[in-house]
């Protein structure tokens, strides 16, 4: 384990790197960080550290860069997450209330995540799976023909067209649209099979294949693939870094294009807490320059989706980390209130 010096040579190393893009030199260091210790020592530490693989020196210059094993010890050991300003989280808060509707409040997240890292930034969609049933409402559109809608805590909307096998009256609409959401009204979507299969049993024996029918259907969008969407922003952010990734861009751009690839990324996170993953921690080889900083958010204590952004390993951890988990907080807060 490395002495609590060396660490913060390393702590020195990591901030200078980011802020300038320059390798960093002994002599740099002593001079913009006050370490206590003479340049011989810095010097010392510095190839202490190299040794032990925390940092590299790229080409023949004199300077020395993090690696990905300095970055994790750094986030890990050093890096405590940079609060919002008050000005920075009136801001947040002003923009994100200003939605209309659940692909509003993803959009301008997606936007606003983009806006304070400058890195990509990628929300998924809250997950059917992790949400609660708010309403179920039930309209005749024709004597055999219905429109199903399912509205969540998340306030997402799922909209679906029923043919019935036989006409279905407006009092038999009215005593189903009833007791479905006497029985599934703010339930978990995991427990809605077993709360109506009994239902069609206390309906006339001619209206039970209508009723069966839109419960079928209702359990058909519960477990709909629909949920795995995703929206990314900011991918112009990329080109700013093009010296930072190998030789070119395009495998992080060709793997952002991968939706399944991101949805394992975001989904490794556990609940809402946070998960930084380095370089080549991502298996995903086209994300191997890059880190992913990643948080669960939700209406409650327990995350209903996740977002993060996305850039280069040569990122103002403190600053994206502070950043992702203000807008976390935030999108939660409205969820709840919606």
């Amino acid at each position: 384990m490395l002495n609590e010096r060396r660490l913060e040579v390393l702590r020195a190393i990591v901030h200078d790197y980011v802020g300038t893009e320059e390798p960093v030199g002994s002599k740099a260091l002593t001079e913009r960080h006050s370490l206590g210790v003479s340049p011989a020592t810095v010097r010392n530490d510095m190839a202490a550290l190299e040794e032990e693989g925390f940092i590299a020196q790229p080409h023949t210059s004199a300077g020395r860069i993090p690696t990905d094993k300095g970055y994790r010890l750094f986030v890990d050991k050093l890096a405590g997450v940079k609060p919002m300003t008050a000005p920075e989280r009136r801001a947040i808060q002003n923009f994100l209330d200003g939605a209309v509707d659940l692909d509003d409040v993803v959009g301008r997240t997606v936007r606003l995540l983009a806006q304070l890292t400058r890195q990509v930034a990628v929300v998924q969609y809250p997950s059917l799976t992790r949400s609660t049933v708010r309403h179920v409402e039930l309209l005749s559109l024709a004597p055999a023909r219905l429109m199903l809608v399912l509205i969540t805590d998340t306030g997402r909307v799922e909209q679906r067209m029923i043919d019935c096998p036989a006409p279905f009256g407006e009092t038999s609409l009215a005593d189903l649209r009833a007791r479905l959401n006497s029985r599934v009204a703010g339930r978990r979507f995991a427990d809605v099979p077993q709360l109506v299969q009994d239902l069609p049993e206390a309906f006339e024996a001619e209206d039970r294949g209508t009723v069966a029918t839109v419960l079928s259907t209702l359990l058909e969008t519960l477990v709909e693939e629909t949920e795995e969407r995703l929206m990314i922003g900011g991918t112009a952010n990329l080109t700013r870094f093009g010296h930072d990734f190998p030789l070119t861009i395009r495998p992080v751009l060709e793997a952002l294009e991968e939706q399944v690839v991101l949805l394992k990324l975001l989904g490794e996170v556990q609940d809402s807490g946070m998960a930084v993953r380095i370089g080549h921690e991502n298996a995903h080889e086209g994300l191997s320059s890059t880190s992913v900083v990643s948080v669960g958010y939700g209406s409650g204590s327990e995350a209903v989706a996740k977002l993060g952004v996305v850039g280069p390993t040569r990122m103002d951890y403190p600053g994206t980390m502070g950043a992702v988990r203000a807008v976390a907080r935030y999108v939660g807060q409205i969820l709840a209130e919606s």
